[in-house]
């Protein structure tokens, strides 16, 4: 043990008076720096191995590295990124340098099964619907009539899918999918802007597939959600287990951002009540038995009944919860380990005595949560999305699909560039102007026209070939094939990070520096994930 210390005294931990900014724009707070001197009193010559080529000795290094991560069964961060459960960045994030990670009580922590939790949810909002007088007998939940990313025309009753810059490219009213014709004549001249809460409403939790999928089946969404959550989160707390799939690999993965020094605070819109009995059932349980078995064992600070999006820019009471059944009185300073309802990110900072990019923010509503923290406070975000998982999987099986689809479009422009030149040559030709080249002034016009009639119709079958296989291509995150959707756009531009859940984070370590992928001109990148999956 005395050892282990007296190697310990070869490192020391960059902190915030010490930290700088390195090349890619981030803090090196956190950063682990080796004591020269204490290491040649050990005895110890580290440059002595270093000899040669620095790009010699990282190849060979790497290549070690490789190895020994392999024999430890630990695995590669590169290979855990090309995985369903891995981490991906948009913006260059040192997990080093965070000093606390929030985390907002999000269903996806405890892996919420959709299609009963969904399921549920249409049920009591059609029970309440049917009690006002809409004839909704006969309808059925559809889980695969929506996905989140979608967005509703509130004004024209119409669900639509939107590209990264706004402009609508597939649209649905009630059930039935509008063809390419109607779309562009209803939404050619417009740009969805979610600005306009009056008009557009985005789809971003899931409670909005559930209400979707009532309004896809001409019903109104007026009242439901206030009807419905009280109902469904009591059925929920009544039989956890029948809603709730539990990931015992999350508390650990938030054990090792703990011990690694991060201050990990749990912030949620649920009450009291609600957040402990979930908790109890899919995340104490698995937590060591040192541990305990509290909420505050783990957590550094506990605010329920947060009101987000209000929490990141309104400074609200704050109450501390004293006894079990949730009893509260008012509180004006919190203290570490406390349980309190209320209160704003303003007293999170504060408390903590770190502001800004120190502050690494968990969520699932890009708007409620990610975009707020980010616009408002300028916090670090990693956005949880549980469809990347069936998103990145489809695509992989999709491969040979979209090798198809991408050897059709290049035939496509092949000929139809051959095409575009013949006619500017006929063009030419009628208008007594020479052709643009010499192969095109010695065909007589029977071959000119022959041969452009030939091609018009390999340019329609391959349309009627390529039109249905790009219907089939790209779900939640791509509106078009190389296009990205507006879900996409708004993970770009609010997530700093992005996975399918938090104990993703479990691949990785708490030190561990998330780097933006390469990208090409345009945005489109060229890694062999990205390239395949078109997020960022």
């Amino acid at each position: 043990m005395a050892e282990y210390a007296e190697l310990l005294g070869v490192f020391s931990v960059t902190s915030s008076s010490k930290s700088e900014v390195d090349y890619l724009g981030e803090s090196t707070k956190g950063d682990l720096n080796v004591n020269q001197e204490r290491l040649e009193a050990l005895g110890v010559d580290g440059q002595a191995a270093l000899g040669g080529p620095i790009e010699e000795i990282a190849r060979i290094e790497a290549e070690e590295a490789k190895t020994l991560l392999s024999h430890l069964d630990i695995p590669d961060p590169l290979t855990s990124m090309h995985s369903p459960r891995g981490i991906f960045c948009s913006r260059t994030l040192n997990l080093r340098s965070i000093s606390a990670i929030d985390y907002v009580l999000i269903d996806h922590h405890y892996l919420i099964l959709l299609q009963a939790w969904e399921g549920r949810a249409y049920d009591y909002g059609m029970a309440n619907l049917k009690s006002m007088g809409f004839p909704v007998d006969g309808l059925t939940f559809d889980q695969n009539l929506v996905i989140r990313g979608l967005i509703m025309d509130k004004e024209r009753g119409n669900l639509v899918k939107a590209d990264r810059f706004g402009y609508v490219k597939r649209a649905m009213h009630g059930t039935h999918m509008l063809s390419t014709r109607a779309v562009s004549e209803i939404y050619g001249r417009e740009l969805v802007d979610l600005r306009k809460e009056s008009r557009w409403e985005f789809l971003n939790t899931f409670f909005s597939v559930s209400e979707a999928v009532m309004y896809t089946q001409a019903v109104s969404k007026a009242l439901f959600r206030a009807h419905v959550e009280g109902h469904l989160k009591s059925e929920i707390m009544a039989d956890p287990g029948r809603f709730v799939e539990p990931d015992p690999e999350l508390p650990l993965a938030l054990l090792d951002q703990k011990e690694a020094g991060k201050q990990l605070v749990l912030i949620t819109n649920s009450d009291y009540h609600y957040t402990n009995k979930m908790m109890q059932h899919a995340f104490n349980r698995f937590l060591p038995t040192t541990w305990g078995g509290e909420i505050s064992s783990t957590w550094y600070l506990v605010i329920v009944s947060a009101r987000k999006p209000e929490f990141f820019q309104m400074a609200n009471p704050l109450y501390e919860i004293v006894t079990s059944d949730g009893l509260m009185r008012p509180c004006f300073k919190a203290h570490p380990g406390g349980l309190y309802s209320g209160g704003s990110a303003q007293m999170v900072e504060n408390f903590l005595n770190i502001h800004g990019d120190e502050i690494l923010y968990v969520g699932d509503h890009i708007y409620t949560d990610v975009s707020q923290s980010k616009v408002h406070l300028r916090w670090r975000t990693a956005l949880i999305c549980r469809e990347l998982e069936d998103e990145f999987n489809a695509l992989i099986h999709g491969r040979s699909h979209r090798t198809e689809l991408i050897e059709l479009i290049h035939q496509k422009e092949i000929v139809g560039d051959l095409f575009n030149q013949l006619r500017l040559a006929l063009q030419r030709r009628t208008k007594g102007r020479p052709a643009q080249s010499r192969a095109a002034t010695n065909m007589n016009n029977e071959d000119l026209t022959e041969t452009m009639e030939k091609l018009l119709i390999v340019m329609q079958r391959l349309d009627y070939k390529i039109a249905p296989m790009l219907e089939e291509d790209g779900e939640h995150f791509n509106s078009r094939l190389w296009d990205k959707s507006h879900l996409t756009r708004q993970i770009e531009k609010y997530a700093d990070i992005y996975t399918s859940r938090v104990s993703n984070f479990l691949q990785y370590t708490p030190f561990m520096y998330f780097r933006s992928q390469e990208q090409a001109s345009g945005g489109v990148t060229v890694n062999a994930f990205s390239f395949s999956f078109k997020i960022i």
